[in-house]
């Protein structure tokens, strides 16, 4: 455990020296030691053949190296263990040397290390095969016409972020029935930007565990990163029947585990390929789709910055109609004017291009695309109804009728319904992110159309306190329960 012990210092004397300004522009979040041992315990070693190659790409100061070697000395002696690690940094590249050095001494593990961008440069690709990857990759957002992100759609898969494109290659070096042990961000598993790298890795890996973190600021504490993290192990080769869901507190927790079917984790027939990380309780009362009510839902149709010249604080003018943005969606309806108002609540449609970007007079509901990380639900709903034609600012999402109003009582319920903690908790199984999608309403269960009417029409009041809506919830379908457990 001294390598262990003796990495982490390493970690720790590295973030107070480096500059936080490049870690931030290279996506560096060097893993704790805690971190390190549960991700390097996902991996099953008996299937390991005696000689085992292991990559690390974006190694860091080789936390995630120590950690898998020492697990392997102390479960496999018998193998012969030899590790590529690879990073970008040259000033990381001391300590990981380091840490390299010790496996060598402590372990008689072999290594090569790697100085080089592991997306583009030729001597840092290390394509495989490789038995085992363990990784915890750069987070960056990559820019269309990047060089990194370019090269990665040419070899393998657009994506749009440094981690989805370091678990593509790495995936593609793994050998036949290889495994891949990476902590990651939780963004993947939903909404568009992924949909082209979920059906790429979901055609060639088998996932096997999905590891959940209850609190989203302890994985990497003294980096002060919130981003969600999830744990994935996959193999390399077809879909197994089960996987395994796994959860704890923090990374210092013992983890809590079940098997479950990959249909309750990717449903079958799902087009975008959402991964859940809890099954879904959805009971046949509540089984319909926006589709099958002959619903649609779409994006808000103004871009403010785009629009200026048709935004106005003058309300009373001529022509002006209702500029509804998702701060104006509170209390399941929209208040408008909002006061204070940060942007201009008026809308000025003087051009037909203008007018085309008009909702006509009726009932809508409107979706929030982006909630705040404190609000207790990720789907927050209200219903818009104005006398006459009004703007929906792009970050929000709204649901209609062959693109024309709602029936008002329909409305209402729908509007229920997405505010439910019920309909929270099954979003929350597959989406662990702020954002949300006309892409992923679009994936919601519904009840019925007259179910939906009648939750309106049993509401004692417009948008009841929380745990009223819950109560009239379970009581309309009593097999649906207010959480996923």
């Amino acid at each position: 455990m001294k390598l262990i012990e003796n990495t982490e210092a390493r970690r720790v004397e590295a973030l107070s020296v480096l500059d936080p300004l490049t870690q931030a522009a290279l996506g560096q979040f060097f893993t704790p030691a805690r971190a390190a041992d549960l991700i390097a315990s996902m991996p099953r070693l008996d299937a390991l053949s005696n000689t085992v190659r292991i990559l690390d790409p974006g190694a860091g100061v080789g936390s995630l190296t120590a950690a898998l070697v020492t697990r392997l000395h102390e479960e496999r002696p018998d193998l012969d263990v030899h590790v590529v690690a690879v990073d970008i940094d040259p000033q990381v590249m001391p300590y990981l040397r380091a840490t390299l050095e010790e496996c060598r001494a402590t372990y008689g593990t072999t290594f090569d290390l790697v100085q080089g961008d592991y997306l583009t440069d030729d001597d840092a690709l290390t394509d495989g095969a490789f038995d085992l990857v363990i990784a915890n990759p750069p987070y960056a957002k990559l820019a269309a016409g990047s060089r990194q992100r370019t090269r990665t759609a040419h070899d393998l898969v657009d994506v749009s972020n440094t981690y989805a494109a370091f678990w593509a290659r790495a995936t593609a070096a793994l050998a036949p029935g290889g495994q891949i042990s990476i902590i990651v961000p939780r963004s993947w598993a939903n909404g568009p930007y992924y949909r082209a790298f979920r059906q790429w890795m979901l055609d060639r890996t088998s996932l096997d565990l999905l590891h959940i973190f209850e609190s989203r600021n302890t994985v990497f504490a003294d980096t002060g990163v919130l981003q969600e993290n999830v744990i994935v192990k996959g193999t390399r080769g077809d879909q197994q029947p089960q996987v395994v869901l796994s959860a704890s507190v923090a990374h210092h927790d013992a983890p809590l585990r079940r098997t479950v079917p990959f249909d309750t984790v990717v449903l079958p027939g799902d087009r975008e390929r959402f991964v859940r990380f809890d099954e879904p309780v959805v009971p046949p009362a509540v089984s319909f789709t926006l589709a099958d009510l002959g619903l649609g839902v779409s994006t808000g149709k103004v871009v403010d910055f785009r629009n200026r010249e048709h935004l106005t604080e003058d309300l009373s003018a001529d022509g002006v109609v209702p500029m509804v943005y998702q701060a104006n969606v509170r209390g399941g309806k929209i208040e408008w004017p909002q006061r204070p108002a940060k942007k201009p609540q008026g809308f000025s449609p003087g051009t037909e291009a203008a007018r085309k970007l008009l909702l006509p007079e009726g009932h809508y509901v409107v979706i929030k695309r982006f909630t705040a990380k404190e609000e207790k639900r990720r789907v927050v709903a209200g219903v818009c109804q104005y006398d006459g034609p009004v703007a929906l600012d792009n970050k929000t999402n709204y649901l209609h009728e062959k693109k024309g109003p709602l029936d008002p009582r329909l409305a209402h319920g729908l509007m229920l319904w997405l505010n439910s903690s019920t309909l929270d908790a099954i979003f929350r199984t597959f989406s662990g992110h702020t954002q949300v999608n006309a892409g992923d309403v679009k994936t919601l269960p519904f009840p019925s159309r007259d179910d939906l009417v009648r939750l309106a029409e049993n509401a004692p009041e417009w948008l009841p306190e929380q745990t009223k809506l819950d109560a009239l919830v379970a009581d309309l379908f009593p097999a649906v329960v207010g959480s996923a457990e």
